[in-house]
């Protein structure tokens, strides 16, 4: 092992639950030229679960960040460089973009989120390329010296990348220079699709800077959003191709949360043979209830609402109906039938839908329950829930009422057995003791995987559902 990797270490992408692949750099909250130290929070990644922000397991200067906002990340792909020793001096010209040796982390201080484990990587290093032996040492010692006294202006994010910048060319004929340029800045330039040989270099020694870089990244035109592709328009009467956007429409790259979602209803809708049963209730007498929650001391400060009824419904008719919380497994060809239920409450993000789930949520008070359905809301409007709180759901629930829906034929969440969706609650003329009168009336509809739940099994759950809303003191005597 060489001083320089002894030098410079590399904190690497880690898998941050459940075997992921990759993950997007949503946020950068350092920059070159800042010290960091060990639990430090140095950026933010979306995973295809959630938004996770990434402490460092060491102490130093940043030397280097490898990749930009925006860019995906293979799991185990180093992102950031960081200066361990940062008074010995100006690192040599060679070894600054070197790619030191893969290190082995000491025993429990491996690059990884405290309850994730970390994930063997097969991803090969990229070549980097070495300064070029014409450009004067000492300019390029300066220059890396001066990213490391944090004197280079922070890397602001890079719009998404381009395509890569021409290669370097001096005037006409052989024998031009390589212009002079640290590798982040080379990294920049290529990502902003800017050609070096064609900045003016102002930093010492005629080194190319960050800011030149910009300055004529500027100079071309304003940066394109990275989320969306440019509209190349096909013209009127032409049949687009593959991969072309006639005028008026927009292409939106899917990825992260919602890449994963479609892979994942993909999966489940053609490999679960899904039944889809429905149910109309009065619930007057659960929206009576929830009045009087509101006004219990016992409630005060937590969020009553017909939801935290429903979702205690559904428990109690588990609890009657144990079967119903199960998983298939494939490779053993048996059914897993679990005495806990992870309570999963489908919500919609910014992301796209992510499905966290309240562990145990069968042993929870009315008062627990709630506190419990807010905190999952909250976090999930955010953006910070968590992979774990997504991982090891049993049953679902998804309230298409919230959008004035009446119901639908929900698709499962992968490996759960069963998913209720809950209708929108309207005043509607009912039967009630013989009269009809306007009552609060929904519609449920509960999806499950017929190779664990028959009809009979399903229809028991629903049912069951039912009659809790209809005669909420059924929670009492059944509960």
């Amino acid at each position: 092992m060489t001083a320089s990797t002894e030098r410079f270490r590399e904190f690497r992408m880690p898998d941050v639950g459940e075997g992921l692949t990759e993950a997007e750099i949503l946020k950068w909250y350092v920059a070159v030229g800042d010290t960091v130290s060990d639990g430090q929070v140095v950026c933010e990644v979306e995973t295809a679960k959630a938004a996770v922000e990434l402490p460092i397991p060491f102490d130093g200067v940043v030397h280097e960040l490898r990749f930009g906002e925006g860019t995906t990340v293979d799991v185990g792909t180093p992102i950031i460089s960081v200066d361990t020793t940062p008074g010995a001096g100006p690192a040599e010209p060679e070894a600054a973009p070197a790619a030191p040796e893969p290190e082995a982390e000491p025993q429990g201080r491996q690059a990884v989120l405290v309850g994730y484990g970390a994930a063997p990587s097969s991803t090969k290093r990229r070549a980097r390329k070495a300064p070029a032996e014409s450009a004067p040492k000492a300019a390029y010692a300066a220059a890396v010296q001066a990213e490391l006294n944090g004197h280079a202006a922070p890397a602001p994010a890079p719009v998404a990348p381009a395509a890569p910048a021409p290669a370097v060319v001096g005037p006409a004929g052989a024998g031009a220079e390589r212009p002079l340029a640290k590798p982040p800045v080379r990294k920049l330039a290529k990502d902003l699709g800017i050609d070096l040989g064609a900045v003016t270099p102002t930093g010492p020694g005629g080194v190319v800077t960050r800011d030149d870089v910009h300055a004529a990244a500027q100079a071309v035109a304003e940066p394109a959003a990275p989320a969306v592709r440019p509209v190349q328009a096909v013209p009127a009467g032409a049949a687009a191709s593959a991969g072309e956007t006639r005028a008026g429409e927009t292409r939106i790259p899917v990825k992260g949360v919602r890449k994963a979602t479609a892979q994942a209803m993909v999966a489940s809708a053609f490999t679960a043979p899904h039944v889809t049963e429905f149910i109309t209730v009065d619930v007057t007498r659960t929206m009576k209830l929830v009045q009087k929650l509101k006004a219990d001391p016992d409630m005060a400060g937590l969020r009553v609402n017909p939801l935290l009824i429903v979702a205690k419904a559904l428990l109690v008719a588990i609890r009657r109906n144990p079967d119903v919380n199960a998983a298939w497994d494939e490779e053993n060809q048996e059914i897993v039938r679990k005495d806990y239920v992870n309570l999963g409450i489908a919500a919609a993000t910014p992301r796209g839908l992510i499905v966290p789930n309240i562990k145990d949520a069968q042993a929870k008070t009315l008062p627990e329950l709630s506190k419990a359905l807010a905190d999952l809301v909250s976090t999930a409007r955010e953006g910070r829930t968590s992979p774990a709180d997504m991982s090891g759901g049993t049953v679902t629930i998804t309230n298409v009422g919230v959008f004035g829906v009446d119901t639908g034929t929900p698709i499962l969440n992968p490996g759960e057995s069963a998913i209720l969706a809950v209708g929108a609650i309207k005043l509607q003329p009912w039967v009630h003791k013989g009269e009809v009168k306007p009552r609060h009336v929904t519609t449920l509809a509960l999806s499950f995987d017929h190779r664990l739940v028959d009809g009979e099994l399903g229809s028991k759950v629903l049912a069951d559902t039912a009659a809790v809303l209809e005669q909420p003191k059924r929670l009492l005597t059944w509960g």
